[in-house]
């Protein structure tokens, strides 16, 4: 369980991030180059990146002690469970992660209830693969389907702000979304496909807060025409009372087992039936689009670099394939214009005036504030009642 709300899923980028470098410097072990602003390099070429997974891979548990704390999580969550319905959340979105994920709870003997996000964005591949995983492993499929017109409102108001992170409305969203579930049902347990052998590296100046409702709610305030009176939030004060009031946590399950992304997904292909969708994440078209065309044309941010590098670190790929992978384009060009025009209209532009809007300057998220004070009165918060939680769990049948 995150024990501090001053430990967010990222930072805001501020304006070092908004720009390109004239040229690339490249690091020697890794494809990660100086479009990622505060990158550094050793004096063999090296950079910061390949240096500190080594650094936090020799802290993390392995072998037995590994195997160890797997066990015990599964004796946990399966404890946690007794005399309910489901033990566990699940959430899939058709992807690697989440599809091996599935399939691991079912040889655990989990009992996961299985959850997919419908923001209107889905694929139809990734649609299919979900309907096909649920199938062959027997579990039960419950999809948590967004307030469109509050969804898009929310969505056209972060093209307005010319803000970097256009996917911040999802991300935000489907955390929401799962902890909500989560309590409705009386789950204490969410696995998280996040892991550090695949999901590690990412610049903090490529995304920002996913977390920050406030940096939401006024970008939204000033763009926005609808009230977001149906979208599951998850804010300081949300996380706060999942997390300590009903003692809700996420369980990065991944991280429990050796993982291999590409020995997961050849697996899933063989043995159930899964189709790959091409890049990561591009089981939605909406964050196809955003990270194969808008961040290339609009900061020179092209994440196939992070998420290479990071499978360089993991031993899964080569540096030369990870290079010659980035020759390619992040996307089918004709894909991407079908894309473009879809999203456009999705939203209610016309392609003109879609253009102008991704022509706009870029504005930094730290231009509509930020949730830093409530992250401070919430970790106060937490200290001052720390030692009454125990008893205020054991009052409502949530813990020991």
């Amino acid at each position: 369980m995150v024990t501090s709300l001053t430990q967010n899923s990222g930072v805001s980028a501020s304006h070092r991030g908004l720009f390109t470098p004239n040229s690339l410097r490249v690091c020697a072990a890794t494809v990660m180059d100086n479009s990622d602003p505060d990158i550094t390099f050793d004096e063999n070429g090296v950079s910061n990146w390949y240096h500190e997974f080594h650094r936090q891979k020799a802290l993390r548990p392995d072998g037995a002690e590994r195997d160890r704390l797997l066990a015990e999580s599964i004796a946990k969550i399966k404890a946690a469970g007794q005399g309910n319905k489901y033990d566990c959340l699940l959430g899939l979105s058709g992807g690697v992660d989440s599809s091996y994920m599935a399939w691991l709870a079912k040889q655990w003997g989990l009992r996961p209830l299985v959850l997919h996000f419908d923001n209107g964005w889905n694929d139809e591949l990734a649609v299919a693969n979900i309907e096909t995983i649920v199938k062959k492993l027997d579990f039960r499929l419950e999809t948590f389907v967004m307030n469109w017109p509050e969804f898009r409102d929310l969505q056209r108001a972060f093209f307005k702000a010319s803000v970097l992170d256009l996917d911040i409305p999802t991300d935000h969203m489907i955390f929401g979304a799962l902890h909500k579930i989560a309590d409705q049902h009386n789950i204490r347990y969410i696995l998280s496909g996040n892991n550090f052998a695949t999901e590690w590296l990412l610049p903090p100046a490529w995304y920002a807060s996913k977390f920050d409702l406030t940096n939401l709610e006024a970008i939204h305030a000033k763009f926005g025409e609808l009230p977001l009176k149906h979208l599951p939030k998850l804010g300081v004060w949300q996380q706060l009372y999942y997390r300590r009031v009903k003692a809700i946590e996420d369980v990065k399950i991944l991280d429990l087992v050796p993982y291999s992304k590409t020995a997961a997904k050849q697996f899933l292909i063989d043995e159930l039936g899964w189709r790959d969708y091409g890049g990561k994440h591009y089981e939605q078209v909406f964050t196809r689009f955003y990270q194969g065309y808008i961040l290339p044309l609009r900061y020179g941010i092209d994440k196939r670099k992070a998420h290479l590098s990071n499978l360089i670190l993991n031993g899964e790929i080569t540096r030369e394939q990870a290079l010659a992978e980035l020759q390619q384009p992040t996307d089918d060009p004709d894909r991407q214009q079908q894309d473009k025009h879809y999203v456009a209209k999705k939203l209610g532009w016309t392609d003109e005036e879609f253009e102008a809007i991704l022509a706009q300057p870029p504005v930094p998220h730290e231009a509509f504030g930020s949730d830093a004070a409530q992250r401070k009165l919430a970790d106060l918060t937490i200290r001052l009642l720390q030692p009454f939680a125990k008893i205020g769990r054991r009052l409502m049948g949530i813990g020991k």
